[in-house]
């Protein structure tokens, strides 16, 4: 099992890159040791700046960075950087053109039993909504290598949003091909298809070789960037296997599912599942008791996904 954090991830490949480029920046709400960006502040003092508790104000003095050519990462939960600063994030990063990387830590239920005030699960329906903002998530560590690498070079505003406990390698190495807007497709099939983002897709992975067992060849397709989506991918999953589940962390309404919904239903209208967290406040626990909870797990995608089929014969 992998014990290396995304958010570790991320730090050791600002630092590779910031050894060669001093315009990258790293940016933290009093949260270095929540982003383990120590090693990043202690090594490059001169490229880091603690803004202390003030989501809003980080957001902002990012873009003036930004402004003066600079290449900054805010690093700040994911919880109150997509809440309490949206409207910087709308104004000063997208708006205005600026290019900014906002990298909410601890997404999704990360935090647990602290409960709905710490849960970050409409981020991604918030941050999709603006205008000249991408989003995306990182599946495993390898992809947040990827990820972290190509934002370097990528000038606009980005949502990036990470876990913070380590999480189970869907990648055997980082050694693939990876483009922002570019789904990955992990298995290939012509049942059904199964489209995630961040650590659901090991959830996905693991209910397609439990359908495999039981004669089902269902495609797998990582959607790392919600923003831009690929509807390409989306479109001939839904052609060519007429039947999507969505699996994500995230409320069922505005995110990843829904991204996926606008594209089949104005395109290819086809049978489609959304799995999330329902409109409730979510119970607390870890992440594993919360998904479970919710039927976020393989066996009960699998299940999804026989009825489904049985559905249609």
């Amino acid at each position: 099992m992998n014990k290396i954090p995304n958010r570790q991830v991320i730090c050791e490949t600002l630092m590779q890159i910031a050894e060669k480029d001093q315009d990258i920046m790293v940016l933290a709400s009093d949260s270095r040791g929540s982003a383990a960006m120590g090693p990043f502040a202690e090594t490059y003092p001169k490229q880091f700046v603690e803004m202390g508790i003030a989501e809003q104000n980080i957001v902002g003095v990012a873009a003036g960075l930004a402004h003066s050519g600079k290449k900054p990462f805010v690093t700040s939960p994911a919880c109150f950087l997509s809440m309490r600063s949206i409207e910087q994030i709308k104004v000063d990063v997208a708006y205005s053109q600026t290019n900014v990387k906002l990298v909410g830590i601890s997404g999704g239920i990360s935090y647990g039993a602290l409960g709905m005030s710490h849960h970050s699960l409409q981020d991604i329906a918030v941050t999709r909504a603006i205008p000249g903002l991408a989003v995306m998530i990182p599946a495993d560590r390898h992809e947040t290598k990827k990820m972290t690498e190509a934002l370097t070079e990528y000038d606009g505003g980005v949502y990036m949003r990470i876990g913070r406990n380590p999480v189970a390698d869907v990648y055997p190495s980082d050694d693939y091909d990876f483009e922002i807007g570019k789904a990955v497709r992990l298995r290939d099939g012509n049942d059904a298809t199964i489209i995630a983002c961040g650590e659901t897709v090991k959830i996905g992975l693991d209910a397609c070789k439990l359908l495999e067992q039981k004669g089902i060849n269902c495609r797998l397709v990582n959607m790392h960037t919600i923003k831009p989506l690929d509807t390409e991918e989306v479109l001939k999953a839904a052609k060519e296997t007429g039947f999507i589940v969505t699996i994500e962390e995230h409320s069922i309404h505005g995110g990843l599912g829904a991204a996926v919904a606008e594209t089949t239903s104005q395109n290819c209208p086809v049978p489609l599942r959304i799995l999330g967290i329902p409109d409730e406040a979510p119970i607390a626990g870890t992440t594993a008791e919360v998904f479970n909870h919710y039927g976020i797990s393989s066996e009960n995608v699998s299940r999804i996904i026989e009825e489904g089929l049985r559905k249609e014969e």
